[in-house]
């Protein structure tokens, strides 16, 4: 089968052909359709991430959509955490019990390039952050693929007004894609200028925060909270640090809240993904995203890493 490899954590990987692997006990065969390339991928092939060095040559991949039995499926692997190939590659050998089967009308590309960046935002506003219908939400990072699912969830999910947030002018336009009802600059890391730029475009005080971000704009973002409101944080792209102050968490008695992906359950991630692909069969939600063939992997790995302006990049597999 054609494959993709990391064969030197830290360079992008190789498109060659390679054995198929053999399904172990409990497993399956997926015919591999489509496979994004994720942050969580770079990350991993790198060497440098909190799992450890992964063992080379490996296919990555940490999720994918594919074809088991006239069925198509989300699955996810654990590529580049643990031993094991992943998704980048025409056949992969998953659990039967990660499989996820998709609704009919989902398409598979669309799918994959929401994935578990769309699971993230959906956890995180309803399990973790509570949302109800008639809230008023504040999405941080809203042109990254996380806060554009974000902005269309908290819609979804009967927020009443949805403000998103973004540093770029093209995450900006992203945002406003996704169908938020303002959107603001995060062009300075004055906590003071951004907390003023979310109350303008605010119809009072904000109930919920989503924030991929941290460092300035979730200081700025914890100010327009309302009394007894919440941030869900669920990753340090501007800093691994933030400026909050104390008296604004104790004044309004705050919550701040954390999120990974990495908490859920199976059973709760299945359904989310289901959620989610149900969602995209209907119209309903989608991300920008970009399609190139896995024999690309190498140049579709750079462009990732360089900030694809396209957005996701997903390999078409099949």
């Amino acid at each position: 089968m054609r494959a993709a490899q990391i064969r030197t954590c830290g360079e992008p990987p190789v498109v060659a052909e390679r054995p198929a692997p053999a399904p172990g006990p409990g497993q399956v065969l997926v015919e591999v359709v489509a496979a994004p390339v994720t942050p969580l991928d770079l990350l991993c092939a790198t060497g440098t991430s909190y799992f450890g060095t992964p063992p080379t040559p490996y296919v990555p991949g940490v999720q994918g959509v594919g074809t088991v039995g006239g069925r198509t499926v989300w699955f996810p692997t654990t590529a580049g955490m643990a031993p094991g190939d992943g998704s980048m590659a025409e056949l992969a050998a998953v659990p039967e019990n990660d499989l996820v089967e998709l609704p009919a009308g989902a398409d598979p590309v669309v799918v994959a390039a929401l994935g578990l960046s769309a699971v993230a935002a959906s956890m995180a506003l309803v399990w973790r952050g509570e949302l109800t219908a008639g809230e008023q939400v504040v999405v941080l990072g809203a042109g990254g693929t996380v806060g554009q699912a974000a902005v269309q969830l908290a819609r979804l999910g009967g927020a009443r007004r949805v403000v998103a947030a973004a540093r770029s002018a093209t995450g900006r336009e992203r945002a406003a894609k996704a169908g938020a009802d303002a959107v603001v600059a995060l062009d300075t890391e004055d906590v003071g200028e951004l907390a003023a730029r979310l109350t303008a475009a605010l119809d009072g005080p904000a109930d919920l925060v989503l924030d991929p971000l941290f460092g300035a704009p979730a200081a700025a973002a914890a100010r327009v909270l309302r009394p007894g409101g919440r941030l869900v944080n669920l990753g340090g792209s501007a800093s691994e640090s933030s400026p909050i102050d104390s008296s604004t968490l104790r004044g309004k008695s705050l919550r701040l809240l954390g999120y990974t992906n990495n908490e859920l359950t199976p059973a709760q991630r299945a359904a989310a993904v289901a959620e989610i692909a149900g969602h995209a069969a209907r119209g309903a939600l989608s991300v920008d995203h970009e399609k190139m063939p896995l024999d690309d992997t190498g140049k579709a790995w750079q462009r990732q890493a360089a900030g694809a302006p396209s957005g996701r990049i997903v390999l078409s597999v099949r």
